[in-house]
C-alpha cells in the first residue's frame, strides 16, 4: 500500500515554530518589526531599493495599479496563461486586462506584447510561471523603442514621473529564482501557503523604480496605502500619548501581520537547504523523464535566468485534454497527487462572459491540454520521488498505448 503523497504541504520546522512563538510572546502580532525584517531580507537578496509587506499577491498588485493611477479605459497587458489573480487585480483597480498569448516556456510572448500596446496601455505584467522568469530583457527592449514611447499618454502624477508604461513582474512563483540582467520596475511576490517561501498568506511589493522616484517617500506612501491611508501605523499609535492620526490617502486594508511574517522568517533560516532540495527534485524529474520521447520538460535555465523550482510542469506530447484528465485520474488511484497549472483564463466563465475567447490564444491552450504538475517540496524523499516517477510514467505509457 502506497502512502499518500500530497502535492504541496507547507515547510514547518523548529525555526518556524520559534519565530512564530517569538511574535506571539512579544505582545505585538500585527504589522511591526518582523515585517520590517522580512522586507529587508527581500531587499538584501535581490538588491531591491525597498520592499513592502502585504496580505496577498493580489492586494499588492491592486495597490500598485491604483498607485499608478489606473482608471476605466486604461489597459494592462498580461498573459492569457496565468492564475486568475493577475487579471482580477487589473479589474479591481478599474482597468482592462489585455490578454496576449505565450511562448513554449509558458511565459508571455514579447512579440505579442509589442503588437498589443496602444495609447491606452499603462502597464505590462510579466508572469514567471512555475518560477521561471519571464523575458524582462525583451520587455525592456520594447519599452525602450521610440515608437512605443511615443504611444504612451501620461494621465497621473506617477505616470508623468515615469514617462512610459510601468513594467511589473508577477513573481508569485519566483522567490528563489535568478532573474537575469534586468528586474522589472516593481516585482510582486506571493507568500501563499504553497509557495517556496510562505507566511501562510501574504505578499511582498518590491521597488526597483528609476531615480525620478524617491525611494523612502515611495515606501512610506505604500506603507500608508496598506493601512487605509492612515498617517500612523498601529505600532506608532500604540505609543503613549500618540493616539491621534489622520487619513491622508485613499488606501486599502492589506497589511502583512508580524505573526505571518514570522513564518517566512523562520523558513529563511533554512533557506539554502530548502531551495537546494527543490532544485534537486526538479533535476531528478528532468533526468528521469528525459528518456521518454513523449516528455516535454519545463525550462530550468535560459539567458542568465534560473527557475525557483516552484513547479515541475511536465507536458505529454501527442495527447489532448480529455486523455490528460484520464491520466490524472489513473495517477490519483495510486495516492500520488498531481495538479494542472493553469486553466488559461479565457476558458474560465468570468472571462468568457467578458468576451475573452480561448481560440485567440492557441499556444496557451496547446500548453494547457497536455500539462501535468508534479509534487515538488523539500520534505519529499527520494523514495517518494521514485514512486511518483514510476506511477506517473506508467499511467502515461498505458494511456498512450491505448491511442
Amino acid at each position: 500500500m502506497i502512502t499518500k503523497i500530497p502535492f504541496s504541504p507547507p515547510f514547518i520546522n523548529e525555526d518556524v515554530e520559534q519565530e512564530v512563538l517569538s511574535a506571539l510572546h512579544s505582545g505585538w502580532i500585527t504589522t511591526g518589526p518582523k515585517v520590517r525584517q522580512l522586507e529587508e531580507a527581500f531587499n538584501l537578496k535581490y538588491g531591491f531599493k525597498e520592499s513592502i509587506g502585504v496580505n496577498s499577491w493580489t492586494s499588492g498588485a491592486i495597490l500598485v495599479l491604483r498607485w499608478l493611477g489606473i482608471k476605466e479605459g486604461d489597459e494592462v497587458i498580461i498573459p492569457a496563461y496565468t492564475y486568475s489573480a493577475t487579471a482580477l487585480a487589473v479589474l479591481h483597480a478599474g482597468g482592462t486586462p489585455v490578454m496576449v498569448d505565450v511562448e513554449d516556456d509558458f511565459n508571455i510572448s514579447v512579440e505579442k506584447i509589442e503588437k498589443a500596446i496602444t495609447s491606452k496601455t499603462k502597464a505590462i505584467i510579466g508572469v514567471d510561471i512555475g518560477g521561471f522568469p519571464a523575458d524582462y530583457d525583451g520587455q525592456w527592449d520594447i519599452l525602450s523603442k521610440k515608437s512605443v514611447q511615443d504611444l504612451f499618454v501620461a494621465e497621473s502624477e506617477v505616470q508623468q514621473k515615469l514617462g512610459r508604461c510601468l513594467l511589473i513582474a508577477d513573481s508569485a512563483h519566483s522567490f528563489g529564482s535568478d532573474f537575469g540582467s534586468k528586474l522589472a520596475d516593481i516585482v510582486v511576490f506571493s507568500l501563499h501557503a504553497v509557495k517556496n517561501l510562505t507566511s501562510a498568506e501574504g505578499g511582498i511589493i518590491s521597488l526597483n523604480l528609476p531615480e525620478s522616484f524617491d525611494v523612502r517617500t515611495t515606501y512610506t506612501l505604500f506603507r500608508r496605502l496598506t493601512l487605509n491611508g492612515q498617517s500612523k501605523d498601529a505600532l506608532d499609535k500604540s505609543r503613549s500619548g500618540s493616539w491621534r492620526y489622520d487619513i491622508v490617502e485613499f488606501g486599502m486594508k492589506c497589511n502583512l501581520p508580524d505573526v505571518n511574517a514570522a513564518i517566512a522568517l523562520g523558513q529563511l533560516k533554512s533557506w539554502d537547504s530548502i531551495q537546494s532540495r527543490r532544485i534537486s527534485i526538479f533535476q531528478y524529474y528532468s533526468n528521469y523523464f528525459k528518456k521518454f520521447d513523449w516528455a516535454i520538460l519545463p525550462p530550468e535555465t535560459k539567458g542568465g535566468s534560473n527557475t525557483s523550482g516552484h513547479l515541475f510542469m511536465l507536458r505529454i506530447a501527442g495527447i489532448k485534454e480529455e486523455l490528460r484528465d484520464e491520466i490524472i485520474s489513473e495517477i490519483s488511484k495510486t495516492e500520488v497527487t498531481v495538479n494542472v497549472h493553469f486553466i488559461p483564463m479565457p476558458m474560465l466563465t468570468l472571462f468568457k462572459n467578458l468576451g475573452y475567447d480561448i481560440q485567440n490564444y492557441p499556444k496557451a491552450y496547446s500548453l494547457y491540454e497536455n500539462e501535468i504538475s508534479l509534487p515538488i517540496y523539500p520534505s519529499l524523499t527520494d523514495e517518494k520521488l521514485h514512486i511518483i516517477c514510476t506511477e506517473v510514467s506508467k499511467a502515461i505509457e498505458n494511456a498512450k498505448t491505448s491511442l
